[in-house]
């Protein structure tokens, strides 16, 4: 046999060649609203991919960000918080929500342990009876309850769904996230990666400046500015200096809305616009020059065109 053929028979089969072979594969995390979905993708990825604020139901169409770990791409899916629906907009999120969770390879439920199994947690769970893909439960904010409750509130969950294993983990804090992300590259099907190395996202960047915007709008108002708002991103342009000129509408559905989102004097609006560009300068790595206007429409939220801007299908009747 010759030296040639020596080397090449050593490299079937061993460890080596074992551990240079990928996985990937898509994993879909669903949960009700306020569970803390964005704030886990954030984590787990290791950037800013989906808004977070207190307000319920942020997360209005599934984003996808992209994480590499060990041998593995792990495409985590951030889909809409599961509520009980009531208008045409919630029907679109709640919809999209279980389209996300029966394309994915995994689907992970996550729950907030302060809150249990409550509402809408509840309903979840029964309606995950009947999707077949492999699941995993993941049970947030670990550091509010005691350990006795987190074992029983596990037990109880894994009584009523088959799930392939539970992690206990803080969103906030990283605790226990180290252990999810080695059992989710070890079980993601072997295969090719989806996406470039250095992609974190499948959002376009003109629709994540408007959720940028949306989350600052969100954290400013939330207490009085009603649900039914919405940014879009009209103009961007490259300059020759470097920067980019971005222009944003903020619609709203009424006068008096309007008048909340502007604030006394335009107060409320240049502090949005301030927090936005912000950090748009820093995820761009270039100066930003944002201009924000809003604009009255009307039950925007029966808007098949609007529904398209954020990536939801616009349920009809």
């Amino acid at each position: 046999m010759s030296e040639e053929q020596n080397i090449a028979d050593d490299g079937v089969g061993t460890p080596a060649a074992d551990a240079a072979k990928t996985h990937s594969g898509f994993v879909a995390l669903i949960g009700a609203t306020n569970a803390g979905k964005s704030t886990l993708v954030n984590r787990l990825v290791g950037a800013k991919v989906s808004i977070v604020s207190h307000k319920v139901q942020t997360t209005r169409a599934i984003v996808r960000g992209i994480a590499i770990h060990k041998n593995a791409q792990i495409v985590f899916m951030d889909t809409p918080g599961i509520f009980k629906p009531r208008r045409r907009l919630d029907r679109a999120m709640v919809t999209s929500a279980w389209g996300g969770a029966k394309d994915a390879d995994f689907i992970m439920l996550l729950i907030d342990s302060e809150r249990g199994l409550r509402g809408d947690a509840e309903a979840i769970l029964e309606g995950l009876k009947d999707v077949h893909q492999p699941k995993i439960l993941v049970l947030n904010k670990i550091d509010r309850v005691k350990p006795e409750d987190l074992l029983k509130l596990a037990q109880t969950a894994n009584e009523a769904v088959k799930f392939e294993r539970t992690f206990m983990i803080s969103a906030t804090t990283g605790s226990g996230c180290e252990d999810l992300m080695d059992h989710l590259a070890e079980v993601l099907p072997e295969g090719p990666w989806y996406y470039p190395e250095d992609q974190i996202s499948d959002l376009p960047m003109r629709q994540l400046a408007a959720e940028i915007t949306r989350e600052k709008l969100f954290l400013r108002l939330h207490q009085e500015l009603p649900y039914s708002s919405h940014v879009e991103t009209e103009k961007w342009e490259e300059r020759k200096d470097g920067s980019v000129r971005i222009e944003q509408v903020i619609y709203v559905e009424r006068d008096s809305q309007k008048k909340i989102a502007l604030g006394k004097g335009g107060e409320a609006i240049k502090a949005i616009s301030t927090a936005s560009r912000k950090e748009l300068s820093e995820i761009l790595e270039q100066p930003v020059h944002l201009f924000l206007f809003v604009k009255v429409r009307e039950n925007w939220g029966d808007d098949p065109e609007r529904f398209r801007e954020m990536g939801l299908e616009f349920p009809r009747g």
